[in-house]
């Protein structure tokens, strides 16, 4: 009698690893992980094929299309198909608030390979970087919320027509809106949290639709036919939407502004409103209580914290920290833009930021 009370509190609180997981849980834990393992690494074997076809042709940064015939290329391809279908099967059984996190991982992995197949030394920071990452993706899912138990997606459109999501949903299209219409046109070229905040908004909501579908998907191969109804394919249609909104402004901000700085702002961003969107949709934090929420949230922020570590080292060496000049010097008009087309300037600040050219006319005045 005890043992069974004490496995009962054990499985209400969530503070043990078996007992606390349910079984869609560990089903999302363990495709959470490997979606991150596949695309990580498809990554590093796409670049290994892009640099093996552009040895023998024209490379795809100039315009070629060599690597398309080159199989290397495509078993990294492949790779990232089966990742990226292992992480849509994940939403199906786990919260979101457990899955979207762990997408970090593959940044990890990505950071590993590069080191060991490419040659790309780990700064020693960037190593800390990846330990924060894991400390704080045990973190969350040690403490991540039980799935709620849904028997059709007609219970899952029930959860998004509720008022609090609908008001949701309204502020995230009417920010959406206003961002493509009217920002966009005027800050686009200059703002990096235009393009992000489009990507990051529209996928919260791709998210939740995508978690729909995979739970309609699931129950239909379990015998319960959800193809019937119309919710289905009303989830479908936002998923494809939602989809091709974001990959087109995401696509728009790694063409405009440095990877290095668009990849953290949007995990995060992305992250964050992926996990409110979540809690207000499934109410997460309803079958929690305050210690386990808290516990999540600084997971989040050392996932966050290690990311940014990555990012920010990814291109030091070690005994060769980056210098920084000790004054600014001044650009015309037509500084205001590097060689690759990456604003410069602060707009909020006017603060023009370091370029080659800047580092060039800086050393010339120090001599």
């Amino acid at each position: 009698m005890a043992t069974e009370a004490s496995t009962s509190a054990a499985g209400a609180g969530g503070g043990s690893w078996v007992e606390g997981m349910s079984a869609d849980n560990i089903k999302g834990l363990v495709l959470a992980l490997s979606s991150s393992i596949f695309i990580g690494a498809s990554f590093i074997v796409k670049k290994k094929g892009l640099k093996k076809a552009g040895a023998s042709g024209v490379r795809a940064g100039v315009g070629g299309y060599s690597y398309l015939y080159e199989p290397l290329w495509w078993a990294g391809m492949i790779t990232m198909i089966v990742g990226e279908v292992a992480n849509f099967a994940a939403y199906a059984f786990a919260p979101a608030i457990l899955v979207t996190p762990l997408g970090a991982l593959s940044i990890i992995v990505s950071a590993v390979l590069a080191d060991i197949m490419l040659k790309e030394k780990l700064h020693i920071f960037g190593i800390l970087g990846c330990v924060l990452c894991v400390v704080g993706s045990t973190t969350i899912v040690l403490h991540a919320p039980q799935e709620c138990a849904i028997e059709s997606v007609a219970e899952v459109w029930i959860l998004a027509t509720e008022p609090a999501f609908l008001s949701y949903a309204a502020i995230v299209l009417a920010a959406t809106f206003m961002l493509i219409y009217y920002f966009i046109p005027q800050y686009g070229q200059t703002h990096i949290m235009v393009y992000i905040g489009v990507c990051s908004l529209v996928g919260s909501l791709s998210v939740m639709s995508v978690k729909a579908l995979g739970i309609a998907l699931k129950l239909t191969f379990s015998g319960m036919n959800q193809l019937i109804y119309p919710q289905t394919w009303l989830f479908t249609i936002v998923v494809v939407a939602c989809i091709v909104t974001q990959m087109n402004y995401l696509n728009k901000a790694l063409d405009t502004f440095n990877t290095a700085v668009v990849s953290p702002i949007y995990y995060t961003m992305f992250t964050s409103l992926t996990i409110l969107a979540s809690v207000i949709m499934f109410k997460d934090w309803d079958r929690q209580n305050p210690t386990q929420i808290v516990t999540e949230m600084c997971g989040f922020v050392t996932i966050l914290s290690g990311t940014f570590l990555l990012h920010k080292t990814k291109d030091m060496v070690d005994g060769l920290p980056p210098t920084l000049p000790v004054r600014i010097p001044k650009h015309t008009d037509e500084d205001d833009y590097g060689a690759e087309g990456i604003p410069l300037r602060s707009a909020a600040e006017g603060i023009p930021l370091r370029s080659p050219r800047a580092a060039e006319s800086f050393r010339s005045t120090s001599l």
